[in-house]
């Protein structure tokens, strides 16, 4: 019987088509959008300005520094020297033409104010967005910012009044204890009542930070703490010791208020104790 053979499969191989090659699109990276800084003058309006010192200073004359000051420029990045002259066009140094010679001139209040008009451009600029003591020494007169200003004030002191207002006889003790001292001591409720209204409308803000200081409960507590002798401030208010037996209780750290320390260490673990041992001394 013969063999069978086995068949041999030829396998063709497809030819090759060259296909056109696809460009892929390169996606750029985009650039940060880079932030425009506004210049000063931008919006600026040519009319007469009114300047006035600040804190109702009105004294004969005051004479405002024209020289050796600097603005720092966000374009530029660094300061820039300002110098008020009766010959440039710009208050800035560095825009003087070269080799002029700048005749300083002087910066006069009289009586506390200063009317500078239109045509006093550079001396108007140098003013109101360059100079360094703007709103500190003193500030142009603009009547809608001002009534801004006002308003903002009269809030501040209504929000206080009102806190002054429903105050606690304990809490209004505390604030008028680091306004008066020991004298607090002293005052009937309704002086204390009055004073601290007169204090909240006088200082807003700083009465409204006394509030909500949470020490300052805890100083007038060590303070009355010390008047009453249950706790006793050493002469070189150094350390805190009972009344009793003048057992040490803490040391005061350097540079630091005794009674701000004593009121940071009345919340530790140990102040916390020794504070419900004082607090059942002073019912």
């Amino acid at each position: 019987m013969a063999k069978k053979t086995k068949k041999e499969v030829v396998v063709e191989t497809p030819p090759v088509v060259n296909q056109p090659k696809v460009e892929v699109p390169v996606m750029e990276t985009p650039r940060p959008k880079i932030k425009k800084t506004l210049h000063p003058e931008d919006g600026w309006e040519i009319k007469d300005r009114n300047y006035y010192l600040v804190g109702e200073k009105t004294p004969l004359s005051y004479s405002m520094r024209s020289s050796n000051i600097f603005y720092f420029d966000e374009a530029k990045g660094y300061e820039r020297e300002l110098k008020y002259t009766e010959n440039q066009k710009t208050p800035f140094v560095d825009e003087f033409p070269e080799g002029s010679q700048a005749r300083l001139a002087h910066i006069i209040f009289r009586n506390g104010k200063l009317n500078v008009p239109r045509n006093k451009q550079t001396l108007q600029k140098l003013l109101s967005l360059y100079h360094p003591h703007s709103g500190r020494l003193f500030r142009e007169h603009n009547p809608v910012k001002n009534a801004i200003n006002e308003i903002d004030i009269l809030e501040l002191e209504i929000e206080a009044l009102n806190a002054a207002k429903n105050l606690d006889i304990e809490m209004a003790e505390a604030v008028m204890r680091v306004q008066v001292g020991s004298k607090v001591a002293e005052m009937s409720s309704k002086e204390l009542k009055r004073d601290l209204l007169l204090y909240a409308k006088k200082n807003p803000d700083l009465f409204l930070n006394l509030v909500n200081d949470p020490n300052v409960q805890l100083r007038n507590f060590g303070i009355k703490a010390t008047e009453l002798g249950i706790l006793i401030l050493s002469p070189d208010q150094r350390t805190f010791m009972w009344g009793t037996n003048k057992r040490k209780l803490m040391n005061v750290p350097f540079d630091e208020h005794p009674y701000s320390a004593l009121a940071s260490w009345f919340k530790t673990d140990e102040g916390m104790e020794i504070y419900a041992n004082i607090e059942k001394q002073l019912m």
